[in-house]
């Protein structure tokens, strides 16, 4: 039988390979009440990036320790970024599990010109909901890392920041070059433990002519998903998985 994944709160030594970890929190509080875990017990724990079978050796309703042995092989993430701009929130919370299940090495939220005002106000207060939720994606789907949910961004911000070599636009106003095709056409490695690719999902209603002029600015290439007009959240899952099968990942 598979064994549970947990992604440690804390480890020692705090560098380089752990020796030892604990769940914290919410964490602590599910493996002890619900779970009913058992000092001597074997788990599956990421800690510090790397992944052990560790054993429990105390527990406690704030805090389930493990000595942590033989590191085990973990799939890495995949090198994308995604910009996904700020949308209805239980379609956005879905996105973002979605997007941690299949691999992604971060997301940041973009705070676009039409993004609804109300959700722009909101969405500062939702980043620490969206890291949980990234947090239990990661675990259920037996990631080694969550990837990184940055804070809510207005889109000139993000676009200057990024370093990402290959940036990609889907865009609704693009009729011929494919996502596919993009990818193929520009095959390089990551460097630097850096993203290979970001990939921008716009909000409902699209990016503005101005907004669009920006990216352009910044290196991005439009592509387009094919004839529909595919709904934000389902969009950002069907461009990681074409991304995805075109990075051998």
């Amino acid at each position: 039988m598979t064994r549970r994944r947990w992604i440690a709160d804390t480890w020692s030594p705090p560098t380089g390979h752990p020796t030892h970890a604990a769940l914290t929190g919410e964490q602590a509080a599910h493996l002890t009440r619900v779970l009913r875990a058992t000092p001597g017990q074997l788990f599956d724990v990421v800690a510090n990036g790397f992944l052990h079978r560790a054993e429990i050796t105390s527990v406690a309703e704030s805090e389930v320790r493990f000595l942590l042995h033989e590191e085990l092989e973990a799939a890495a993430a995949l090198p994308i970024h995604l910009l996904l701009a700020v949308f209805k929130f239980d379609r956005m919370e879905w996105a973002i599990e979605k997007a941690t299940e299949l691999g992604v090495a971060g997301i940041t939220p973009i705070l676009a010109r039409r993004t609804e005002k109300h959700l722009a106000l909101a969405a500062p207060k939702r980043a620490e909901r969206w890291r949980r939720i990234a947090l239990e994606a990661a675990q259920q789907s037996r990631r080694t890392d969550i990837p990184e949910i940055l804070a809510p961004t207005p889109l000139a911000a993000a676009l200057r920041l990024e370093a990402a070599p290959l940036r990609i636009l889907l865009s609704e106003t693009e009729q011929s070059l494919t996502l596919a095709a993009a990818l193929s056409s520009n095959q390089q490695p990551a460097t630097n433990n850096q993203q290979l690719l970001s990939l921008a999902i716009g909000p409902e209603g699209g990016w503005t002519p101005e907004e669009m002029s920006l990216f352009t600015q910044h290196n991005w290439t439009p592509v387009t998903l094919g004839p529909r007009i595919l709904r934000a959240e389902t969009a950002a899952i069907a461009a990681i998985a074409i991304a995805a099968a075109r990075l051998g990942s």
